[in-house]
């Protein structure tokens, strides 16, 4: 099971991205000098652009195989085997496991149907509700 993000999120990842390219390149054709600052326009708005891109590919939260990953190459795991303690603290969820371990899940991101998706999953856990 795949949990996306909000389309609002992706919405503004995506207008930042080409409000920064349109800077970059007004810069470009209008500014006679061309200096090393100029450059960043074009950084951010790539970095933006492909946030964008990754965001829309990788989705949030994955569900597979008795594990729960967060998307993003750094993105934390956990198996749903060790979870023993849910916590909903300020519309987010703490997944605590064995070893101390904790994932947390920010629910203010996820697009709405696929935060029913996930409550349906954590509800079927049985595991301790704090």
């Amino acid at each position: 099971m795949k949990i996306s993000y909000k389309k609002k999120h992706l919405t503004i990842n995506l207008i930042l991205g080409l409000v920064w390219s349109v800077l970059s390149v007004a810069n470009f054709i209008f500014d006679d000098e061309t200096r090393i600052l100029d450059y960043s326009f074009v950084v951010i708005a790539l970095l933006y652009l492909g946030l964008y891109a990754y965001q829309r590919h990788y989705k949030y939260l994955s569900i597979e195989n008795g594990i729960i990953q967060e998307g993003g190459p750094f993105g934390k795991k956990m198996e749903i085997d060790t979870i023993r303690k849910i916590k909903k603290f300020a519309g987010d969820y703490i997944l605590k496991g064995e070893n101390n371990k904790e994932l947390t899940i920010n629910t203010q991101i996820i697009d709405p149907k696929s935060l029913n998706d996930l409550d349906t999953a954590l509800h079927g856990l049985n595991v301790e509700w704090v």
